[in-house]
């Protein structure tokens, strides 16, 4: 029994030990993960939006980003950019979209997605997004899904499409 006890105890000193240096090196890169995130971000942004040379934030009341505005160097509004999500087959997917004042779709891009290897995660190759650039809203249901991954990419397009027309009421307002 005491060896039991034992055992248990080096058992918890160990994991307090790892916890202690999980918790320390999240602190140490923590800036450099969120940094990297946002470099991330303005990349995929100004490929969707590749004629815009500054982004503006648009915040809800509560501070969370809604949209982008894209203006070119004469400050002039060339369109917006948006996030939407949606749940795919085994994960959230992250989709980040550039859209022009007249609601045409310019191209997408997938932030972040975890769906299975060689067929949900086939949404991110450009067979797929390549399909969106140029479409409006009502033509998005024209976009052909990946075979074998019908729940990821409707997921993509369904997502895309109830984002873009929330974002259009949006700017009429």
């Amino acid at each position: 029994m005491k060896e039991m006890m034992r055992y248990g105890f080096v058992l918890g000193v160990i994991c307090l030990i790892a916890t202690g240096l999980l918790t320390g090196m999240y602190s140490l890169t923590k800036t450099r993960i969120l940094a990297q995130e946002q470099n991330e971000e303005e990349a995929a942004l100004k490929k969707i939006l590749p004629e815009a040379s500054e982004f503006e934030a648009v915040k809800s009341s509560a501070g969370k980003t809604i949209y982008y505005k894209g203006y070119n160097k004469d400050k002039k509004l060339i369109g917006v950019a948006f996030k939407a999500e949606a749940k795919g087959y085994s994960s959230t997917i992250e989709t980040l979209v550039g859209m022009l004042e007249d609601g045409t779709i310019t191209a997408i891009s997938i932030l972040n997605q975890n769906e299975t290897p060689g067929l949900g995660s086939r949404v991110t190759e450009p067979s797929f997004t390549g399909q969106f650039a140029n479409r409006d809203v009502p033509s998005l249901d024209k976009v052909q899904a990946v075979t074998g991954a019908t729940i990821s990419s409707s997921a993509v397009i369904k997502s895309v499409k109830e984002r873009a027309s929330e974002i259009q009421r949006l700017l009429k307002e």
